[in-house]
């Protein structure tokens, strides 16, 4: 904790006997968002989450999480860190408490991804990368994951009026979903919605030089059958 004042501060907003049960819930959300927004993975570890090493558990392997990461190439080979490997983990999960936080590095930790539940709200999650909120009016899933260390990707509820969607079970709530591209680059963040066509019952993007490929599902990303093919770059703001 030397090493950092916002893991400081984070580890002290954190507390479950302390500042939460004296402030309302938007106000302390918006701090605890701007705190993680600028952590490190060794502040999470310290704030007690589960991890890539164990989710379902507070850090138990300071001697490890404690070191500076060490074999991340410039590509992030080592997305996630785990057993053994120097440095905290690549991303950390909130099991206990209301807000369900995850927070997803990218590999060269440079950047994050923030979901925060709404307490008061069941399923609904907020998404920040870097500070930057991300489709407050939609429906996000509770994770996502890392493109090229530059593009973040989550699911999304998909449209009411496809002529596939159901109900289904899961967060979503639907069989037919969206996806949301954020690119840290440029600091823009994109919506992709099928068409009556496209069956995206679990979509996903894989990074091809300078387009991103859009999947149907596992199966379409098996047999390299993408739906689509934009521009890795999005359109500036």
């Amino acid at each position: 904790m030397r090493r950092s004042r916002v893991g400081v501060d984070l580890v002290a907003w954190w507390d479950e006997g302390g500042i939460r049960g004296r402030i309302d819930d938007t106000p302390y959300q918006e701090r605890l968002v701007d705190l993680l927004s600028r952590a490190t993975p060794r502040d999470c570890a310290a704030m007690g989450l589960g991890c890539s090493r164990r989710i379902d558990r507070p850090c138990r392997e300071p001697e490890t999480c404690g070191q500076d990461p060490i074999g991340i190439s410039a590509a992030g080979a080592a997305a996630d860190r785990e057993g053994p490997v120097p440095g905290a983990c690549s991303y950390f999960v909130d099991c206990w408490s209301p807000w369900e936080l995850r927070v997803n590095f990218s590999a060269d930790d440079r950047h994050r991804a923030v979901h925060v539940s709404n307490p008061n709200r069941s399923g609904e999650v907020g998404v920040w990368v870097d500070g930057v909120p991300l489709m407050v009016d939609a429906w996000l899933d509770q994770s996502g994951y890392w493109v090229g260390d530059r593009f973040y990707v989550l699911q999304a509820a998909g449209p009411e009026d496809h002529p596939e969607q159901q109900i289904a079970l899961g967060l979503l709530g639907y069989r037919i979903l969206s996806l949301v591209i954020h690119d840290t680059r440029r600091s823009t963040t994109r919506l992709f919605v099928p068409d009556p066509s496209e069956t995206w019952t679990n979509p996903l993007v894989r990074l091809e030089g300078d387009q991103l490929r859009l999947y149907a599902d596992e199966a379409a990303v098996s047999g390299d059958h993408p739906d689509r093919s934009v521009p890795a770059a999005s359109p500036l703001p």
